[in-house]
């Protein structure tokens, strides 16, 4: 009987201190999962802290039109895919040291009215190059000194003057709209005269093309993604040079 009896005392002690580590190991993971979340939380603060908030298109309008603006600081709604700052262009190799897009404040003022015309119909603009640098097409001329692909720095082109811009249609859920050729194909089926084409493809490139002529900017025959806000073939060529942070 006074061995049962132990028995039993000796039961109750080791269930006890069981327990009693059972609670403590619940309290301990209680308590990271609460370090976690903190952690999550700071995190997510940090995340939110980092995204600027939008311009207000009342301070563009306010800007000469020949300032240079960053598209992205007046709109979430463009896509952009800027080429150059990789190699995945016909060069192979980058000349942007980041991937900005900047424009001259008009040619911006005019991209957003073309814009916002896409996207009642479904489609959003998408950058693969915007304004470039003097020093970025010397750099582009000595790797490739035709201009037949690049203009000779000498004269400039649009890009310098900050009016053009080479682009192409993704959906809301950014995919491309097929154009029949990727973007600096140079061959005769990225000529806007090419129709041997399916349908679906001279649909996208009349869309865009009618669209970008609406707002003021011209098509070049060669190249279907390129395209000059008219009004600035006069600017100067720039060297302007955007911070990489």
């Amino acid at each position: 009987m006074k061995y049962a009896f132990l028995l039993l005392a000796v039961g109750l002690v080791v269930a006890c201190k069981q327990e009693n580590k059972i609670q403590v190991s619940k309290k301990e993971s209680v308590v990271l999962n609460d370090s976690a979340m903190v952690e999550k939380v700071a995190v997510i603060e940090e995340e939110q802290d980092s995204v600027q908030p939008l311009k207000p298109l009342t301070e563009l309008e306010s800007l000469a039109d020949t300032s240079f603006v960053r598209l992205a600081d007046y709109s979430n709604d463009f896509a952009f895919d800027m080429r150059y700052a990789t190699d995945n262009n016909f060069l192979k190799t980058a000349v942007y040291d980041c991937a900005e897009c900047y424009t001259r404040a008009k040619t911006a003022k005019q991209l957003l009215k073309a814009n916002t015309d896409f996207l009642s119909q479904g489609y959003r603009i998408k950058f693969f190059d915007c304004y470039r640098p003097l020093d970025v097409q010397k750099k582009m001329w000595k790797l490739v000194p035709n201009p037949m692909y690049v203009a000779d720095p000498a004269k400039g082109s649009i890009h310098n003057r900050g009016g053009a811009v080479d682009i192409t249609l993704v959906d809301m859920e950014g995919n491309e709209l097929p154009m029949g050729t990727g973007f600096d194909f140079f061959g005769q089926k990225a000529h806007h005269t090419y129709k041997d084409l399916p349908a679906e493809v001279l649909e996208h490139r009349n869309l865009l093309k009618t669209t970008m002529e609406k707002y003021g900017f011209n098509a070049i025959e060669s190249e279907w993604w390129h395209y000059n806000l008219g009004a600035m073939t006069g600017s100067k060529v720039a060297n302007f040079v955007w911070d990489c942070e």
